[in-house]
């Protein structure tokens, strides 16, 4: 059954925060789900943007720790970027987990793992 405060809701939610920002052109999986991914070439590529954000409880259970890999779009500076990333994500999950009555303290942290480059369609 999945939660509200559940780690497949966050993963939602921080990555709805993190896509909304502009300047973030896409989120990027880890390295293991893009590997399995290739490892089924049948498939459509249906990589969900979830799979850019990984949720891990603290070790002593007192709240979340959240990576989200970012892709940026051209001509943007990486670190202005990040760091709106960064500060909409956790006061997005702050607020959600505070919504649902857990109330617990949210870590990001922020990867820029490419720049996307865009081309004119003319």
């Amino acid at each position: 059954m999945m939660t509200a405060t559940g780690t497949t809701a966050l993963l939602g939610v921080a990555a709805e925060a993190a896509l909304a920002v502009p300047g973030v052109a896409a989120l990027q999986p880890r390295l293991a789900r893009r590997l399995a991914a290739a490892a089924a070439p049948t498939r459509a590529d249906t990589t969900p943007p979830e799979a850019g954000v990984r949720a891990d409880r603290a070790p002593d259970g007192s709240g979340w720790h959240i990576e989200v890999r970012c892709v940026l779009t051209e001509g943007q500076r990486a670190l202005d970027i990040a760091r709106i990333v960064h500060d909409r994500v956790t006061a997005t999950l702050v607020t959600h987990l505070a919504t649902h009555g857990a109330a617990e303290p949210v870590t990001v942290a922020v990867t820029v793992t490419g720049i996307a480059a865009w081309r004119d369609a003319a």
